[in-house]
């Protein structure tokens, strides 16, 4: 390694100055390293883009536009991508049960299955978790996911959602990325069911949106107890729409009345390795035992009047999951 022949400018004993630092771990990864100097960004049909992580909005706070081509392409790549062990939430269990409005919400929505107290409207609501293969454990530390379909009078609807509150991503054009960076290393699809591997790490160094979200996937959150004993949220916030045509943004929120449990990390690697199907096995002995509310949440709607304004720090951008605001009430039950 040569060194400059000059006198530094701090004296002549100052350390001399290198021309190039030594960095054997760069020379290391060279054989593993892709250089894309020169390379471009491309559409499927080779159209060349600069950015491929936000997608066109109707406005600061508008709706995403289907006219975003680059968008659509994505969505539907990611969506035709069938390969089994690949596929988010392919691990999973599900029940049919009823869903009971406590008290009328007709000054919210005009939605009737939220309106009548003594209507029971059926439901299939569907547990699992993300990243794992649908052979995968039933406590891998993951987000688990919390969709409840509603088979009202008036239609189908379908509540999708996760027992975290908030999420990894504000654009929705970033989830193909997510899902691929969380799934197994692709040269030897290692590691099963887990984050714990390059690609996810580099994928959360890259969004900083997505570190609220982190600290929830470590916390007990992502190792329940059981699935009878967390909670559901909507994650976004939806707009409902009342008879005279008063909209309020609400959020969705299902509270277990069995109370909110979790293993520790321990035990959770123990269960793994001694009853995979845990939480699969525990919903299906609950139910078969018709034991006293086996499965049973309440509701509750978090709700703030409609607003245009862009200056309110507590909850804009409306469709903003990485953020939390709360004002409830109890609105229903489903068991």
């Amino acid at each position: 390694m040569s060194t400059a022949s000059e006198t530094p400018a701090g004296g002549k004993d100052a350390a001399p100055v290198q021309d190039k630092p030594d960095n054997r771990k760069t020379e290391e990864l060279k054989p593993f390293t892709e250089e894309g100097a020169g390379e471009a960004l491309t559409t499927n049909q080779g159209v060349r883009i600069n950015d491929n992580q936000n997608s066109l909005k109707a406005g600061p706070r508008g709706p995403t536009l289907l006219e975003d081509f680059i968008f659509r392409e994505k969505m539907t790549h990611f969506d035709h991508e069938r390969i089994p062990e690949r596929i988010v939430h392919a691990r999973g269990s599900a029940a049919h049960g009823y869903f009971q409005v406590y008290e009328s919400q007709a000054h919210l929505t005009r939605a009737h299955f939220l309106q009548d107290p003594k209507a029971r409207t059926p439901v299939f609501v569907r547990f699992s978790t993300v990243a794992g293969s649908r052979g995968s454990t039933d406590l891998a530390r993951d987000v688990r996911g919390f969709a409840v379909k509603f088979y009202t009078e008036e239609g189908v609807f379908d509540l999708v959602g996760n027992n975290i509150p908030v999420f990894f991503i504000q654009d929705a054009i970033k989830f193909p990325d997510l899902v691929h960076a969380v799934k197994p290393e692709p040269h030897n699809e290692i590691p099963q069911a887990a984050s714990a591997h390059d690609t996810f790490w580099d994928f959360v160094s890259l969004m900083p949106e997505s570190m609220h979200m982190i600290m929830w996937v470590m916390s007990d959150r992502a190792i329940p107890r059981s699935y009878r004993m967390m909670e559901g949220f909507g994650v976004h916030t939806f707009r409902l729409v009342n008879e005279a045509g008063e909209s309020h943004f609400v959020k969705f929120h299902w509270k277990p009345l069995l109370g909110l449990h979790s293993v520790v990390w321990d035990e959770a690697q123990k269960i793994s390795g001694k009853s995979p199907d845990f939480h699969r096995g525990d919903l299906w002995e609950a139910i078969e035992g018709a034991t006293s509310r086996s499965g049973s949440w309440g509701s509750r709607w978090c709700r703030r009047p409609t607003s245009t304004s862009t200056t309110s720090t507590c909850w804009t951008p409306p469709r903003s999951s990485p953020k939390r605001w709360c004002r409830c009430s109890g609105s229903g039950s489903w068991c």
